[in-house]
């Protein structure tokens, strides 16, 4: 009675969980720490799990290992088969660019390891940007999951076996949780690739600890349903504390995926507030659990299994499909979220509920119907015949992966673009600053009033430069200009394709742009170059590709920057991103609220012309950045200081 009562709001906290990364993916500027629900799945696990076997070694003095496996086998698989051979037909049928290792990807989470594949295989930022994301990237937990329902009915049996009390039971798994949170933190380390310690089952285990820990000292069947009233508002106020403090690392900025407060400590404290919230949720004297369950979140928990695994398919082949997904974020998401909650209630009938039931005897009877002669099964016939296409297509998929060339995109014409213009920025910034320290020039007048502009013109008809980039919208009075200009320019991979054509026309800036960039990156590096006295009177900043950012982040820069220096900001140009339009409104915004911010509209100017760019509508080709660097560099031109 206890547990029943228990598991509708066990559904609760896992609508909480899918809802919370569902929106994360849709939306990771908002629901910052959206990605936070894996660790609440997790947790769930380890208590529930742990809970069950512990009750039944202390009432029979052994467990079920044999109907343990079957039932998790029978509840895991029919779904986890199912999607990957769906999304598998649909890659054959539709989008064979992803093709390549399919059979290693189906193969790894068949036999849980697929979180270890994705240590050694994890995409790059290019893979990204060209319409070749992953699919099952989000199966990772899967595995980590498959791993623990493997082991732990020995680790249990280990613990009651030869360690028998709860009190040390509950102390070794609690060292354990420590030591996988201790780590993660040892092994994070600032800009270097974190999918060793996202994936990896080590450092993840401390949220399974955690659920453990508490099934040791927290038994479901021990908690008394009646307790005094004070008691009970005692768990209803550590209940709300603990749930105003999930939903506060939600929407934190510390539990940004890029912060190092989220690998050293913040996804450990957010799983230790978790397990206090499902400990007050399971206790029967406390009100929460009735809070938990209501009609949409019992049907959202009941279903998010499935919800969970057909979301990145369906955002990832939806978004292949409309590429224009910056242009309508709200009503492309809106379509996404109704797909994915309609084939989790598909997916939940007809292959979660139906399989967890399964016997030999019921598949026989099905098969016997279904072939009965004269038989009037339609439904069902329709049924087994789509399920007997989806098996074959996908079977092929996974058959011809082997076969299919791997496309390396860091060997690409943008990727070693970049790099060569990241090793030139670098060697050119250190020539640059070392200058500046030897040279500091004073500052001049605006560039009516300025011999700039006379020598310019003067400089314009004798002695021209640069002329091939006349032709993408620059004068050349402009181009003569743009080479005296003091800039320093912060971007992203947008700006590190182009900065070979950015430092051709003006060769006094400084560039420093790269791959995979946010925001945050950025007040780093603004306080680096202060530091240097290498922080020009012109500021260039172009980021925005990679994800979305605030107000706040953006007064802080322009505080940070200060009022004397003026800052370009380069909008974007990311049509298969949600945070296009997000972020180039704010960019609006905070132009009428600073006099020294002006916005460069490449996203206007470039709209209209797919030609100039790659295949990923992003990242300017040899000839987008021609107009690209043109552009940029003319807007300087006219509201530069000389």
């Amino acid at each position: 009675m206890k547990k029943n009562r228990f598991i509708t709001g066990y559904s609760g906290i896992r609508a909480l969980a899918v809802i919370g990364v569902i929106l994360y993916h849709l939306d990771p500027n908002t629901f910052i720490g959206g990605y936070l629900g894996v660790p609440i799945f997790l947790l769930l696990s380890g208590y529930l799990v742990t809970d069950h076997m512990l009750r039944s070694y202390q009432a029979t003095g052994h467990y079920n290992n044999r109907h343990f496996y079957l039932s998790r086998l029978k509840r895991l698989y029919p779904q986890l088969i199912t999607v990957l051979w769906v999304s598998a037909a649909w890659i054959v049928l539709f989008q064979q660019n992803l093709l390549a290792k399919l059979n290693q990807i189906v193969i790894t989470n068949l036999l849980s390891v697929y979180n270890f594949w994705q240590i050694a295989n994890g995409q790059s930022y290019f893979e990204r940007f060209a319409a070749n994301e992953s699919p099952f990237i989000h199966l990772w937990t899967m595995s980590i999951e498959g791993q623990f329902y493997i082991l732990w009915p020995l680790v249990i049996f280990l613990l009651f076996r030869f360690v028998k009390s709860r009190k040390k039971i509950f102390g070794i798994l609690l060292i354990l949780s420590l030591a996988s949170a201790l780590e993660m933190a040892l092994l994070y380390r600032p800009n270097i690739d974190i999918n060793r310690i996202y994936y990896g089952t080590d450092t993840r285990f401390f949220s399974l600890g955690l659920g453990a820990a508490l099934a040791v000292i927290w038994p479901i069947e021990d908690l008394k349903e009646k307790i005094d009233f004070k008691d009970t508002l005692i768990l209803d106020g550590i209940g709300l504390a603990a749930f105003l403090g999930m939903i506060g690392m939600f929407f934190s900025k510390k539990m940004n995926p890029q912060e190092a407060f989220t690998y050293q400590g913040g996804m450990f404290l957010f799983s230790v507030i978790t397990a206090i919230l499902i400990a007050i949720i399971a206790h029967p004297g406390s009100h929460w659990n009735r809070l938990l369950t209501n009609p949409v979140f019992s049907w959202i928990g009941s279903r998010s299994y499935g919800i969970y695994l057909y979301q990145f398919p369906i955002m990832i082949f939806f978004e292949d499909k409309f590429t224009n997904v910056g242009e309508h974020p709200t009503l492309y998401h809106i379509i996404e979220v109704i797909l994915i909650l309609i084939t989790g209630e598909v997916s939940y009938r007809l292959i979660e509920k139906p399989f967890a039931q399964v016997t030999f005897a019921k598949v026989k009877n099905y098969c016997t119907q279904l072939f009965m002669p004269k038989s009037n099964n339609y439904v069902k016939q329709i049924q087994a015949g789509l399920a007997v296409f989806i098996l074959v297509i996908g079977s092929v998929g996974i058959a011809i992966s082997p076969k299919v060339k791997v496309e390396d995109f860091n060997k690409s014409q943008l990727a070693e673009r970049i790099n060569t213009n990241r090793k030139k920025q670098e060697k050119d910034n250190r020539d640059i600053i070392a200058k500046l320290k030897k040279d500091k020039k004073k500052k001049q007048d605006q560039l009516e009033d300025s011999h700039a502009l006379k020598e310019a013109r003067r400089n314009a008809k004798k002695h021209p430069i640069n002329q091939s980039f006349e032709k993408y919208g620059i004068s050349q009075i402009d181009l003569e200009l743009a080479r005296n200009l003091e800039v320093t320019a912060i971007g992203d991979s947008v700006m590190a394709g182009s900065s070979d054509d950015l430092k051709r026309l003006m060769p006094k800036a400084i560039i420093d742009a790269a791959v995979s960039r946010q925001l945050n990156v950025a007040f780093g590096l603004i306080t680096s170059y202060q530091n240097q006295g290498a922080l020009a009177d012109n500021v260039l900043i172009g980021l925005g590709t990679n994800g979305p950012f605030s107000m706040d982040d953006l007064d802080r820069l322009m505080k940070q920057v200060g009022p004397k220096r003026h800052v370009f900001w380069i909008n974007t140009h990311v049509p298969t991103r949600q945070w296009q339009g997000q972020v180039n409104d704010l960019l609006t915004q905070a132009a009428k609220r600073y006099h020294n911010l002006t916005v460069i509209n490449w996203y206007e100017y470039s709209k209209r012309h797919s030609n100039w760019f790659y295949q990923d509508q992003t990242h300017p080709n040899v000839t987008g950045s021609k107009y690209y660097s043109a552009f940029i560099v003319k807007k300087i031109v006219e509201h530069s200081k000389f």
